[in-house]
């Protein structure tokens, strides 16, 4: 899974719907989406295996997701990415998230640090998706 904590993914992978992600008949990674409440679901982890990257498979991956909660009555998708993930950061905005909130101090509750392209991970940003 893409979470860096191997403790807060055995926290939370039990609690939703984890689908596993093919391309070309070959496992190319797994989406994890969790119920928040009536109306929102959360994409809570995303992890394409680096060698299928690149080719829209995440995002294809999320749209077909949305139409599955959609179809269930959910009309809003979030997701949160560390404000050190600057892939993450860009990807969300290309497949059409905005951001709402930042949770200030997140990941240093993390046992160890987390750094990306130089920056600790300190901050949650999340993002959201209404489902029209």
């Amino acid at each position: 899974m893409a979470d860096e904590s191997e403790e807060a993914v055995r926290n939370y992978i039990a609690e939703g719907d984890l689908y596993a992600i093919h391309f070309e008949d070959v496992l190319a990674g797994v989406i994890l989406f969790i119920s928040v409440n009536d109306s929102t679901v959360e994409l809570k982890n995303l992890a394409v295996i680096p060698e299928f990257r690149g080719r829209g498979i995440g995002k294809a991956s999320i749209k077909e997701g949305l139409v599955i909660y959609k179809n269930q009555g959910k009309d809003r998708v979030i997701v949160g990415t560390a404000n050190s993930s600057i892939d993450n950061i860009a990807f969300y905005q290309k497949a059409g998230f905005r951001m709402y909130e930042i949770k200030k101090d997140f990941f240093l509750k993390y046992p160890q640090p987390i750094f990306e392209y130089g920056i600790r991970a300190m901050d949650m940003i999340m993002f959201e998706k209404t489902l029209m």
